[in-house]
C-alpha cells in the first residue's frame, strides 16, 4: 500500500538516473553479441535491483508486458523498499535490444515515474502516433489528418517549404505507403530500424537532430515514455490504439480503457509532472553509447524534469569492480 507521502520528484531523480545507468551498465557485455534475450534480461535485472532501492511504494504500469509473459518488471508489479510516496512507473529496460545485439545506433535504457496514477496504463498493443517539437499552436497536427496534410501543416506553421520538414517513420512494411505519401510532398524522411521512443524524443530539439516530426505506428507502451519525455522537454504527441483481434482489446478493457477510439494528447497520457531518465547503450543522436576504458565504464544520462523544464546530462564513470553498487 502506497504511503500517504507526496512525491518528492527533486529527490528521486538523481536516484532514478542510477536506475537508468545500472541498467545500460548492465547490457556492456552483450553489446554486439547478437543476444536480445540476454541484453535484455541483464538490462531487467539491473533495472529492478536498483528500483527495489528506491523509498518509494511503485507500480509498474508500463513494462516487459503481462505477469505471465514477463518474469520481470511485468506490468503490475510492486517495486521500492515500500516506505515512500505512491508512484507509477513507465519503464523499458532496454529500448533498441535488437539495435544492442548488432552494436547499431541509438539503444538506451528508458525509465520515468509519476505519481500514483498518474499514467495512462496503455495495454501492451500498437498505438498510432504522431509527434512534433514545442512552440506550435494546439492541434497544429492531428492523426486525423493524412501524412501530407501533416506536412503542410507544419511547414506553414514553421514558414517553410515542405522540403524543409523530414520527418522520422519507422522502417516497417506497413509503413510503406505512408513513406511513400510523405516523400511525394517533397518532405525528407529519416528512417530507424528500432527505438521509438528516441524518435519522438528527436521532435523536441529539431535544430540538434534535425527532425521535425514523428508519424507511424508502433508499441502503446512506448507511446507513454515517449510522452513522459516531451511533458519534460516539450512538444506534442498524439496517441491513438491500434487493435488487431478481440484479445487485444480485451487486454485495452482490463487496463480500464473504455473508449477504445480515442485520440490521447500528451497531458492525457501522462496527468502530472513526471521526471525521465535515459542512459545511452550505443552511441546515438541523443546520448553517446557506454565507454568501456581501462578499469572503467563512462555512460551519459538524459535527466529531466517536467515540473521545472530542467535537462541535465550526468556522465558517470565507475569502476569494473563497482559498476553493480
Amino acid at each position: 500500500m502506497a504511503n500517504n507521502v507526496d512525491f518528492n520528484d527533486r529527490m528521486l531523480a538523481l536516484g532514478l538516473a542510477r536506475v537508468s545507468e545500472a541498467a545500460a551498465i548492465a547490457t556492456v557485455g552483450w553489446i554486439g553479441h547478437g543476444n536480445e534475450k540476454a541484453a535484455d534480461q541483464a538490462a531487467v535485472n539491473a533495472m529492478r535491483s536498483q528500483l527495489n532501492k528506491l523509498d518509494i511504494s511503485g507500480v509498474v504500469v508500463i513494462g516487459e508486458g503481462e505477469r505471465d509473459e514477463a518474469p520481470m518488471l511485468y506490468i503490475g508489479e510492486e517495486v521500492g523498499t515500500g516506505q515512500g510516496p505512491g508512484v507509477d512507473i513507465a519503464l523499458d529496460p532496454l529500448e533498441g535490444t535488437t539495435l544492442t545485439a548488432k552494436d547499431m545506433p541509438n539503444a538506451l535504457t528508458v525509465i520515468a515515474m509519476g505519481p500514483r496514477g498518474s499514467m495512462l496504463h496503455a495495454p501492451d498493443v500498437y498505438m498510432d502516433k504522431l509527434a512534433i517539437g514545442p512552440g506550435f499552436a494546439p492541434n497544429t497536427v492531428s492523426l486525423d489528418m493524412s501524412p501530407s496534410q501533416r506536412v503542410a501543416a507544419l511547414a506553414k506553421a514553421k514558414g517553410c517549404s515542405a522540403r524543409d520538414i523530414t520527418v522520422c517513420i519507422l522502417e516497417r512494411p506497413r509503413h510503406e505507403n505512408m513513406i511513400t505519401e510523405v516523400r511525394d510532398t517533397g518532405a525528407a524522411i529519416r528512417l530507424i530500424t528500432d527505438g521509438d521512443v528516441a524518435g519522438v524524443m528527436h521532435c523536441a530539439e529539431p535544430n540538434i537532430t534535425g527532425i521535425d516530426m514523428y508519424m507511424g505506428s508502433g508499441g502503446a507502451p512506448e507511446g507513454v515514455l515517449a510522452a513522459s519525455a516531451l511533458k519534460c522537454m516539450g512538444g506534442q504527441i498524439f496517441g491513438r490504439l491500434l487493435f488487431r483481434n478481440d484479445d487485444e482489446r480485451k487486454r485495452a478493457q482490463k487496463a480500464g480503457i473504455t473508449d477504445q477510439n480515442k485520440i490521447y494528447t500528451r497531458d492525457e497520457m501522462v496527468k502530472e509532472d513526471v521526471i525521465f531518465a535515459a542512459t545511452g547503450v550505443t552511441s546515438g543522436s541523443l546520448l553517446p553509447g557506454i565507454q568501456r576504458e581501462v578499469g572503467y565504464f563512462t555512460t551519459e544520462t538524459l535527466l529531466m524534469r517536467s515540473k521545472t523544464g530542467s535537462v541535465r546530462r550526468m556522465i558517470y564513470r565507475t569502476p569494473l569492480n563497482r559498476a553493480a553498487d
